[in-house]
Parts: structure tokens; sequence; C-alpha cells
């Protein structure tokens, strides 16, 4: 598909479309006026005798210097080269191409002032799949996400390390030449709208929205495994009982847990006047109200992704009628504080999910089943150690949970005194989403097991499906054997979405 990118809003879904799976992206006719338009009042600054930010002064605590004519080229390629500062690791390729198309979207708008030129070089580096290397640190996330914005412009100059369409990772300006990409040479204002936005943690937000929103309705299915597994009852998912408190998220979840829990033999062996059970523990019966909060806070963290996707972050902006105004628009507050709230409900849905799996492995609590599911416990383990492993990541998820964006250090000799470190919080925000999904995959495993040990008691349709696409590629109870491919494909079976179209290919579409 080709993503066009036009003076409005771009979608998630096109976000992810480009940063993810390659989708091509085209300017649309009325974005290309639109640059062309705001580019004319540039120009006429860029000849007035008043200094104008960023066309005719130096940038943050240097703004008092007025730059003359003969030096603005060097102006905005010293710009983008001294702020191509970061350091460590490569980010990853999503990220950068998300995080370029975002700019791109800003560029379209109008409100940048740069040339057409400048921004048709963005969409040529995206569909020939060049992607700039961008590095873990150097971001505050105020003035926006600059270092890794101006590695990218850097790209564009011709200048720095790119990685070409197939992973190689060249100078910027042998693979521009590969591809038939002339370099720009950045005029003024031009350096600055490249690098002033919210796009890195905007990018990785929408990336990490779109994960966990499938991830979510993993974690229903896992706990209905658990819930039937434990010998657990769905009467406490009953509408009319959640309907006393509601909250829509816990409303959905719960709906979900009804459907994959319909026609359970299981649930329906100990469901009569014998059963001398009254209440399920709450890790079994407050599923809905845990997983139902971080639906809502994905629900508010999708709104402010959306307003994101909207805006046109860049200083000093062109407005509607030709001015050309400072302003703060970049700060990254509104994304860091979603991004750190989102790590904090991952890491909840986590832990309820690890103590679900826990339940099973202790014989005093799972109801009749051996100790840690095991064959012959003592000769044999079970799966003792797949929840250590569970529990060591929860607890990484407990310290990820801790916001980036409480914290902020003044830079630019006290000019940028307020950051929102909302980079730092995406970055860790995927690194959570990452842990989710192994803790989930978990979860289902050893719930798979507890199933296949319930027999001849069948369990529902939809977790029988689960349970027998893990079957494809995972063996069932058995002694002993080597857990780390096991528990690997589980977490694929859990990442590539094929869990989650098991259970559906029975219950229809999960909310």
């Amino acid at each position: 598909m080709t993503v066009v990118v036009g003076v409005g809003a771009l979608s998630a879904d096109e976000v992810v479309s480009v940063a993810r799976h390659g989708a091509q992206v085209s300017l649309s006719p009325e974005a290309l006026k639109e640059i062309a338009r705001s580019r004319e009042v540039i120009k006429a600054l860029a000849t007035d005798v008043k200094p104008h930010y960023g066309v005719s002064t130096g940038f943050g605590a240097l703004a008092t210097r007025h730059i003359p004519n003969e030096l603005r080229t060097q102006l905005q390629r010293s710009l983008v080269r001294s702020h191509a500062a970061g350091s460590g690791p490569e980010v990853e390729r999503e990220v950068v191409r998300a995080l370029m198309l975002l700019r791109l979207s800003t560029l379209a708008t109008g409100r940048t002032g740069v040339r057409t030129e400048t921004a048709e070089a963005y969409a040529a580096l995206l569909n020939a799949g060049i992607t700039p290397v961008v590095h873990e640190y150097g971001s505050l996330g105020c003035s926006g996400d600059l270092a890794p914005l101006a590695h990218c412009a850097l790209a564009v100059m011709g200048e720095g390390v790119v990685r070409t369409a197939d992973g190689e990772k060249k100078p910027a300006a042998e693979a521009l030449a590969a591809a038939g990409i002339t370099p720009v040479v950045l005029e003024e204002k031009e350096g600055l709208a490249l690098i002033n936005g919210t796009d890195g943690m905007l990018g990785m937000l929408v990336l990490a929205a779109h994960d966990l929103r499938k991830l979510l309705r993993t974690a229903d299915i896992a706990a209905a495994m658990s819930v039937e597994g434990q010998l657990g009852t769905d009467a406490v998912f009953a509408a009319d009982l959640q309907a006393m408190r509601p909250h829509p998220g816990q409303g959905d979840s719960a709906g979900n847990l009804r459907s994959l829990l319909a026609d359970s033999a299981i649930i329906a062996s100990h469901a009569g006047p014998d059963c001398t059970y009254v209440q399920d523990a709450y890790s079994l019966r407050c599923t809905p109200q845990v997983h139902g909060t971080a639906r809502d806070t994905l629900t508010h963290a999708e709104l402010v992704a959306s307003r994101e996707l909207a805006s046109a972050v860049d200083n000093p902006v062109v407005t509607l009628d030709g001015r050309v105004e400072s302003n703060g628009n970049f700060h990254g507050a509104p994304v860091a504080a979603v991004l750190d709230f989102l790590a904090i409900t991952v890491a909840d849905v986590a832990s309820i999910s690890e103590r679900r799996t826990d339940r099973f492995l202790d014989p005093a609590r799972n109801r009749g089943l051996n100790a840690f599911l095991a064959d012959d416990p003592g000769v044999d383990s079970g799966h003792m150690i797949a929840q250590y492993t569970q529990a060591a990541i929860v607890s990484e998820l407990k310290r990820l949970a801790a916001p980036a964006s409480v914290d902020s250090i003044p830079s630019s000799a006290m000019q940028e005194d307020h950051v929102s470190m909302g980079w730092s919080a995406a970055r860790k925000l995927r690194r959570a989403i990452d842990g989710l999904g192994r803790v989930l995959a978990v979860e289902l495993y050893t719930a798979a097991r507890a199933l296949d040990l319930r027999a001849p008691l069948t369990p529902a349709p939809a977790t029988a499906a689960v349970r027998d696409g893990l079957r494809a590629t995972v063996e069932g109870p058995g002694t002993d054997r080597w857990l780390a491919p096991e528990i690997e494909e589980a977490v694929q079976y859990v990442a590539s979405g094929r869990a989650l179209a098991a259970a559906e290919s029975v219950t229809g579409s999960l909310v």
C-alpha cells in the first residue's frame, strides 16, 4: 500500500504500515502546495533586518546572535551536525522509520517553512528503505527528540551512516547515490524544522499501543485458561455484576472471559451445589478489573496519540495567516506521561499473570494437580523454573514502571531548563511490552499443560483451540524436557498473533 501524507493527521495504522511493514509514502498535492506557500513566508523573513529565530539567529542559548546571509547555509548544516550527537546501541529500524514518517507529516502541514524538495527527500529515503543510524541516548524529549531527528536530517544531507534496505551499514552519501537520491543542501530554517519534534516518542507510543491492544486480548485468553485449569468459576464475570462498576475496559475484559469459557466441561464439572469453594483467589476473580484498567489506560493513551498525530510540532512555526511565531509545542510532556502510565499498567497485567501461573505449581492451591505440574515430582521439576523466568521479568517490569516523566535535567545553559524525558519513557515501554508478551506466554504454556492434565474433562472450545495451536510446536505433558525452546515457541505463538487467532476462530473477534 501507499500512505499519502497530507496536511491532516496520519492514522495509527498508517504509521505502523510504514514503520513496520515498509509501506511506500507520497506527499499529497495539497501538502506540496502548503509547503511551498509557507516557504515563501520564510524567504521574505530572510531579508528582514529584524532578527527571526532559526532564520537569521543562532539556536537555544545562542539565539541572541544575528547570523549574516552568507553564513546561513552553514548555520543550518552546523545545527544538524552538532545535534547528531547520539550514543549507544542502534535504535530499531521500525522506530527510525516511524519518526521519519512523523517528521514528514509535520513538514506536510506547511507550518514549518521547509522547501518541497526537502520534504520529498524524506519520502524518498523511506521509499528506498534507507534507515539512518540513530542511537539509544541523546534525547531529553524537549525540544522534542533533537538528537535522533538530527541523525535523520544528517542522512538527508548525505552525511552520517545509514542502513540500506537489506540491512547493510553504509555511509549515507553512498546509499543515497545508489538510490538516485540527491542530498539536500539546507537553507534558512530547514535544519531547525527537521529536528524540532516529538516524533520519536510518538512513533514508539503508536507502535506500543498497537502491540499492547493485541496483548491485552491475549491476556484475557491466558487468564481464561488459568481460571479453567484451576477449577475456577466464570460466574463472577457475569454481565450484571460487571455493570455495577461500569468501567468500559472491565466490561470488555469480562465479556471476553465469558466468550472464552463458554461451554467448558471443566467448569461445568464443579459448578453444582456440592462444590465447597466459595470464592476464587483475587488473581482469578479480579482479572477483569486489572485487565480492564489497562484497557482504559490504553484508550486514553491512544487519544493522546491521535491528538499528537494531528499536531504540527516545530519552533518557530508559520501560522495560517503567515506569522512566524515561537512556541513551546515541542515539549513532550503529554506523550511522556501516557508512555509512563502504560508502563505502570503493563507491569500490573504481568504481575497478575505471574500470580495465576504460580497457583498452578503449588499443590496446596492447584486443586488436585501435581506439584509444579511435574510428571513425577521430585524426579521431575515440571514448570518450576519457567515461573522463575516469569517472575524475573515481572520484577524487571516493576522497575521499568518507575516514571521517566517526573525527571528533568536542565540543558542549553539553562535556556532549556525543563524537559520531558519522553524518549526515555518510550524506550522503557518498548522493553516492558516485550516482557509482558513473555510473561503471558509462560502463563499460556503452563495453563495449556494443566488443561491437558484435567483430562478426561474437556476445556471450552475456545481455550481448547488455543491449547491445540500451541501443541503444533510444543509437546504436551511428560517427563522433563529442555524448556527454553518450548518457552520461546510459546512466546512466538503469542507475539505472532496465532494464539489470538486460534481463540477468535471460535469466539469471533474479541474486544
